[in-house]
């Protein structure tokens, strides 16, 4: 028996899902649980698993294309089994609506003025194409669906919403979902939590040091990987944050909005920049693992975040937050709290700087470290006791780090 495979409701309220691409050619075996297609939402883009065995055929949807929730793409089959002739209807709870056009409207252009025309004629229309068209000025006569049976999807009002914007001129270029996130989340952080702010430049150049030696260790630490990982100062700070939180533990605490809750594991988010804003997956454990492991979490994490592949659960359960802008030559700056979070930690680079060495002028590697914290959670003596704490773990790093 043929078993359909369909458009799934990855997230709440999820009207429609994009297919970014086909993980197998139609005609093609498949085994229940494989990997078989890729849909983006909102957030990232997920694997969607095959639901059964057999041969995928009677592929009706390409990449690139929305799809409304619940509606059938695609089917598994027998070998030798032909896939149903008309889609099965699948109850997903997704209402279309249907929006009145006057037909002069809609009329070839070469219909006679005197041929009969109804008053009006019905297209197909999701809510949330509607929602978008009434939100961004478009005009629905001017809009070209390319659902199934001409419906007119999000994607079809997006579009031409940006075909009428590029030729305005206050053009406004549209946000990705993940910029549009990004957006979301660092004005709920920044208006909801009392930020304060603690500074520090601690000597970098034992770091420096640990980082020249462990970098070959890398690749004895990771042996099942396909390639060496490079290590990197932000591996390192993950590590020795990691542990220096051990000791904070209300640095690792969340503000729930009725008091504080001193979270059981420690999971450390790293800032990353993509294409369209900034993510941050989450290194999960940071405390128990050991550094090659870190490098190796870091460095997919970050492949995965430009390829747009991010998995929601990539981007959920962080406790601690790490912002480093050193490598853009960034000497110094503050970061925005991600909620529930109570803190983050922004990196600048790594200089040369004149300053006391034994009571004399010397030249020493500086690292100027900026904490952000939510005063509900932390107060200004615990942020300096962490910052402190921090210090004294870069100046002597090897001493936390296994296999050292």
């Amino acid at each position: 028996m043929a078993i359909s495979v369909v458009m799934p409701a990855l997230e709440m309220a999820q009207e429609t899902g994009k297919l970014v691409s086909w993980l197998k050619r139609e005609g093609e075996p498949v085994v229940k649980g494989e990997p078989l297609l890729e849909i983006e939402t909102d957030k990232a883009v997920m694997e969607i698993e095959s639901p059964g065995d057999g041969v995928l055929a009677g592929v009706k949807i390409q990449a690139g294309a929305e799809v409304p929730v619940g509606r059938t793409i695609a089917w598994i089959v027998r070998p030798g089994e032909a896939p149903p002739a008309d889609e099965v209807a699948v109850e997903s709870g997704r209402k279309t609506t249907a929006v009145a056009i006057p037909a002069s409207v809609i009329s070839a252009p070469d219909q006679s003025a005197n041929s009969a025309q109804p008053a009006a004629q019905s297209i197909k229309i999701s809510p949330k194409a509607r929602r978008l068209a009434a939100e961004r000025g478009v005009n629905l006569a001017d809009v070209r669906g390319s659902g199934p049976g001409g419906e007119i999807l999000a994607s079809d009002v997006l579009a031409a919403a940006e075909s009428k914007a590029a030729t305005s001129p206050a053009a406004v270029t549209s946000s990705s979902p993940i910029s549009r996130l990004m957006a979301e989340r660092t004005t709920q952080g920044w208006t909801t939590v009392p930020h304060f702010f603690v500074l520090r430049e601690v000597d970098a150049g034992a770091l420096n040091e640990a980082r020249q030696k462990l970098g070959p260790k890398i690749e004895e630490w990771t042996t099942e990987q396909s390639r060496a990982v490079k290590l990197t100062h932000t591996d390192l700070l993950v590590s020795l944050v990691a542990r220096v939180l051990q000791k904070h533990p209300r640095i690792n605490a969340s503000w729930t909005g009725d008091g504080v809750r001193n979270n059981a594991e420690i999971n450390i988010a790293v800032a990353m920049a993509v294409d369209d804003g900034v993510v941050a997956p989450v290194i999960r454990n940071a405390g128990t693992i050991e550094l090659g492991e870190i490098a190796v979490q870091r460095r997919d994490l970050a492949e995965r975040a430009r390829s747009g592949k991010l998995r929601p659960a990539d981007l959920a359960g962080g406790t601690f937050t790490i912002s480093n802008l050193g490598m853009y030559g960034v000497d110094a700056f503050t970061a925005i709290i991600i909620p529930p979070q109570a803190a983050i930690l922004a990196v600048g680079k790594i200089t040369d700087r004149v300053v006391p060495v034994d009571g004399h002028p010397g030249v020493r590697p500086m690292m100027t470290l900026t904490l952000s914290s939510d005063h509900r959670v932390v107060d200004g003596a615990r942020a300096a006791e962490f910052l402190r704490d921090l210090a004294a773990a870069i100046s002597n790093p090897l001493q936390y780090f296994n296999n050292a």
